[in-house]
């Protein structure tokens, strides 16, 4: 018996191809059942444009929108973790709450660095 997945199997062109497929519906997916991954867009379509007219260095604008994007990788980490959870039971239990209670955090967590980064920046 192998130790790899039967579904790990494709390799070069197809991979990639196969691979942005399922990410593009990842986003799909997110977008369409997650109100808080949406939430994170707005937040991001109003600062990431917002750092263009302000006055700062090109490296104090890219860490301005890295803060932006890493809400939405932690974002969709944080959907997957409560996707995962729900599939394997939707009956209350201290561990799943725990599982999605730290998602949760780490999302607070990632909305605190943009609120700090930006304030550094911005009141230097």
């Amino acid at each position: 018996m192998t130790p790899y997945s039967p579904y790990k199997g494709k390799n070069g062109i197809k991979r990639i191809l196969n691979a942005t497929g399922y990410s593009l519906a990842g986003f799909k997916a997110a977008f369409s059942h997650e109100a808080a991954f949406r939430q994170i867009l707005i937040i991001n379509l109003v600062l990431i444009p917002t750092s263009f007219f302000v006055h700062v260095s090109a490296l104090e604008q890219a860490l301005m929108v890295a803060v932006c994007l890493l809400a939405i990788i932690v974002e969709l980490f944080n959907s997957a973790i409560e996707a995962v959870v729900d599939r394997i039971s939707l009956e209350k239990h201290q561990l799943s709450k725990n599982a999605k209670d730290m998602g949760s955090a780490a999302q607070f967590v990632s909305l605190g660095i943009i609120f700090s980064t930006w304030m550094i920046i911005l009141l230097k």
